[in-house]
C-alpha cells in the first residue's frame, strides 16, 4: 500500500511538471509588461507568468507572517502553562469496598 501511494504520488508530480513544461514550450512569444512613468519590461510571456506567480507567494507569505509569530507565541505560553513542575503528592485514598449485600438494589433496566 505505502509503495502504491508513492508511486501515485511520483505520477502526479510527472504530470503537474509536464504540464507546466509544455505550457513554457507554448508561450515563448514576448511580452511586455507596462510599468509607470513609461518603463517597461520585455520578456517571454512564460517567465512573465511565473514572475508574477512568484511575486503573488512572496506577498501571500509575508502577509502571514505576523499571524503566525502570534499563534507561535500563543502555543507557546499556553504550554509553558500546562507543564506546571511536578509535585510529589501522597495517594488517593481508596473507598471503602461494601459488600454485594448491603448494596443499594436498583430496579432492571427496560427498554432504550
Amino acid at each position: 500500500m505505502k509503495h502504491l501511494m508513492w508511486l501515485l504520488e511520483w505520477m502526479l508530480k510527472a504530470a503537474i511538471f509536464f504540464t507546466l513544461f509544455a505550457f513554457a514550450l507554448n508561450n515563448q512569444q514576448d511580452a511586455i509588461v507596462h510599468f509607470f512613468f513609461g518603463a517597461q519590461w520585455r520578456a517571454p510571456m512564460v517567465l512573465v507568468v511565473l514572475t508574477a506567480f512568484a511575486l503573488g507567494v512572496a506577498v501571500g507569505v509575508l502577509g502571514m507572517v505576523p499571524r503566525w509569530w502570534m499563534h507561535r507565541r500563543a502555543a507557546n505560553k499556553a504550554k509553558a502553562v500546562a507543564t506546571p513542575a511536578v509535585v510529589p503528592t501522597a495517594p488517593a485514598a481508596t473507598p471503602p469496598v461494601v459488600p454485594a449485600e448491603t448494596a443499594p438494589q436498583l430496579p432492571p433496566q427496560y427498554g432504550l
